[in-house]
């Protein structure tokens, strides 16, 4: 493992959907997320940790230090007491055993040093540890539109389903997609966070990887189309920073440029040529254009 990260970064990920449901909500049917005001689309920042925990899982075989700790079906008293066997029966006894199992926990799974978590059971009690990177919600450009299709499947689960509808097996279902949508998420890295964490150089250059990547691999009947477009990355100067992330967020602006027609694809968005970032960027903040 390289040494902790010393610069703090924040970045803007742009990404589109076609003919996709890019994060269904459970409490509306599995209908794509939307805020109820202005009918934007809405990608949790939940939704986004997932898929780049699972293209580490890819990418790494969950070998350490790049185990994933929040997976599915996984027992988390059952990962924190990976930590525990790996003490010495006297480290165990002492009062200092729940900070050096948190330290193992970081040392050896990316999403604990990457994103955080909770590991305060009680049994094998890990502490809690805040994690150096962080997302917003991915809020689309435009408002949607949510179309509603009837789909059939031409079996049934079982002989008696089958009897009752007299060898007839077709079953109609519902499948929610938006035509198209761009989604803008923002992203924050802090380095004193990454100090704590052992949050390291070579983490980061596999999270960069991830984000460009991590569609290619999450592929589904509901995510047939989704792609990152854009991925501009503010790296300052010093571990705490050179200028407000707000300000730096605001240097990029997706305009549409099709006129009253709804947008159908990433060429009808216009965004600030990196030029003209880097130009009206503050010292001592690099601008990065990684996609």
């Amino acid at each position: 493992m390289s040494e902790p990260i010393k610069n703090r970064y924040e970045f803007v990920l742009l990404f589109d959907v076609k003919d996709g449901n890019p994060n269904g909500d459970p409490d509306a049917g599995n209908l794509p997320r939307i805020d109820p005001e202005t009918g934007n689309g809405l990608v949790t920042d939940v939704c986004l940790k997932r898929k780049v925990r699972n293209f580490v899982t890819l990418a790494k075989e969950e070998q350490p230090p790049y185990e994933i700790y929040i997976k599915e079906k996984a027992v988390l008293t059952l990962q924190q007491k990976k930590a525990y066997d790996a003490l010495s029966e006297e480290e165990r006894e002492g009062a200092s055993a729940g900070q050096q199992a948190r330290a193992w926990m970081c040392k050896n799974f990316f999403d604990i040093r990457t994103f955080g978590a909770v590991m305060s059971l009680k049994e094998f009690n890990c502490g809690q540890v805040r994690g150096p990177v962080q997302f917003g919600f991915a809020r689309s450009k435009d408002r949607i539109f949510t179309g509603e299709h009837t789909i059939t499947r031409m079996a049934v689960a079982t002989e008696k389903e089958a009897e009752k509808q007299k060898g007839d097996n077709r079953t109609m279902g519902r499948k929610f997609t938006i035509p198209y949508g761009l989604y803008e998420v923002h992203g924050f890295i802090s380095a004193p966070l990454a100090k704590q964490t052992g949050f390291s150089e070579t983490d980061l250059e596999l999270f960069w990887s991830a984000l460009i990547n991590m569609f290619d691999h999450d592929r589904s009947a509901a995510r047939g189309e989704m792609a990152p477009q854009k991925l501009i990355v503010f790296k300052h100067a010093s571990e705490l920073g050179n200028a407000s992330a707000q300000k730096l967020f605001d240097l990029v602006t997706v305009e549409k440029n099709c006129g009253e027609k709804p947008p159908r694809s990433f060429s009808d968005y216009t965004v600030t040529p990196i030029s003209e970032i880097k130009e009206n960027s503050p010292d001592k903040v690099e601008v990065i254009e990684m996609l």
